[in-house]
């Protein structure tokens, strides 16, 4: 048991020292982007967040090295940088955080051409989200009215409803202060329907009543 645990913490110690080894190699390591003529600082730890990115494969594939540097030794990349700075600062620091005027669809693009793989999950999922928030507002939603009449009013009343408006439940709450048998007070419980984008307008309550 012994040799096992003194085994077990070798190894442990042996794995950290590598991966000091390793994140000293990469600290600080600064290089250089020219992507579309601006120029980007940035830092080898930093676009190697995603092992297997385009950014990453540029810091250690010598072929890229040597064939894609400008005169003053910054990686060349034609692409548009507007759209490149959302995307290295999810790298930097693992938000999307987008100015206003930039679309989503186009740092999309950005992420999937630099083949950053959660980034490009993020942004789909918040365009689905989006999606689904648009369709739940465009719902056809219902607009509901009450009237209240008299049970010699009720029969005329449900007659001249407007179009559009339906007559979902009528309600008897019993009479009014008067103890005619005919002088029953009713409920109407009526409802409109609104298109998705809501640009109609219900029309009015009920036509008006012709009177005898």
């Amino acid at each position: 048991k012994l040799f096992t645990a003194v085994s077990f913490k070798l190894s442990y110690y042996n794995e950290y020292k590598s991966y000091l080894r390793m994140e000293k190699a990469v600290k600080q390591e600064w290089i250089k982007l020219n992507v579309g003529g601006t120029t980007f600082l940035t830092t080898k730890q930093t676009l190697c967040k995603d092992p297997s990115s385009f950014l990453c494969r540029i810091c250690h594939d010598e072929n890229l090295i040597d064939s894609l540097r400008d005169s003053t030794g910054a990686f060349l990349i034609d692409r548009d940088p507007t759209y490149f700075s959302p995307v290295l600062n999810y790298l930097r620091h693992g938000k999307l955080i987008m100015d206003k005027n930039l679309s989503e669809e186009g740092v999309l693009a950005e992420a999937e051409f630099y083949q950053i793989s959660s980034l490009v999950k993020l942004i789909r999922r918040r365009m689905e989200e989006r999606s689904e928030d648009r369709k739940q507002k465009k719902r056809n939603q219902n607009v509901y009215r009450v009237l209240q009449c008299h049970e010699v009013e009720l029969t005329q009343m449900l007659s001249t409803l407007s179009d559009g408006w339906k007559c979902e439940q009528v309600i008897n709450i019993g009479s009014g202060y008067s103890y005619e048998c005919n002088n029953s007070e009713f409920l109407i419980l009526a409802s409109y329907e609104l298109d998705g984008d809501h640009s109609q307008k219900p029309s009015n309550f009920i036509t008006k009543i012709q009177t005898p």
